[in-house]
C-alpha cells in the first residue's frame, strides 16, 4: 500500500521496499519454522548494518542459505562457507556467515528439544503478543527485559548474533511484540481484538 495519505511507523521511509516490509510483514506474528530461521540469520547479518540494505539484498540470501531451510544450512561445510563469501549479492561477513551455519545447527537443535522452533520463541511472551502503544518512535525501546532473556537463553544454546539488541528487533519483526505506533495502521490491524 503505497497511498501517501496513509499514516505509518517513520521507520518505513518512502523506500518501497521497506514500505512492503512494514504493511505486509514487521511485526505480524510468526508460526513457520523456515520464517523464524529466516528472520534470525537476517537480524543476525543485520548487526551494524540498515535493515534497508538487508532487505535489499534478501532475495539472494533466500537462494544463497537454500530458502532458509535450517536442516539444509545446518548441513553446510567449509566449501559452503566460501562459496557464500564468494558471493556479492549477499553481506560477506566471515563471522556472521559462520554464525548462520552455527546458528542453523543450534536451531535444528531446539527443535528437537521443543518440537518446533515456533514453540520455544512464544514461550518468551507467554504464548502472546505484546501490544505496546507507543507514540513516538523515542518511545520505542532497544531491548527489553524479555529480550535479554531471550539473548541469554539463545547464547547458552549455542547461538551467535542474538545480543539483547538483536533479540528486541527480532521480537518485533516476527510479531512477539506489536511495536507500530498507536497512529500507524498496521497497530490496529495485528493486535489481537
Amino acid at each position: 500500500m503505497q497511498d501517501s495519505d496513509v499514516v505509518r511507523c517513520p521507520w518505513a521511509g518512502d523506500d518501497s521496499a521497506m514500505i512492503d516490509y512494514h504493511d505486509a510483514e514487521w511485526g505480524v506474528p510468526t508460526h513457520a519454522e523456515r520464517e523464524w530461521f529466516e528472520m534470525l540469520t537476517l537480524e543476525g547479518f543485520q548487526a551494524g548494518l540498515s535493515w534497508q540494505t538487508v532487505l535489499h539484498k534478501r532475495a539472494a540470501f533466500r537462494e544463497a542459505f537454500r530458502s532458509f531451510a535450517p536442516e539444509r544450512v545446518a548441513r553446510f561445510g567449509q566449501d559452503d562457507v566460501a562459496t557464500l563469501l564468494s558471493n556479492p549479492a549477499i553481506i560477506r561477513n566471515r563471522a556472521k556467515v559462520e554464525a548462520a551455519v552455527s546458528n542453523a545447527q543450534a536451531f535444528v537443535e531446539v527443535q528437537s528439544a521443543y518440537g518446533t522452533f515456533d514453540g520455544y520463541m512464544w514461550e518468551f511472551v507467554g504464548g502472546e503478543p505484546i501490544v505496546n502503544r507507543w507514540r513516538r518512535m523515542a518511545e520505542v525501546p532497544s531491548e527489553t527485559a524479555r529480550s535479554r532473556a531471550m539473548s541469554r537463553d539463545l547464547k547458552a544454546r549455542g547461538f551467535k548474533f542474538v545480543g539483547p539488541t538483536i533479540c528486541y528487533a527480532l521480537m518485533q519483526a516476527t510479531g512477539l511484540v506489536n511495536d507500530h505506533l498507536v497512529d500507524c495502521f498496521r497497530h490496529p490491524e495485528i493486535s489481537p481484538c
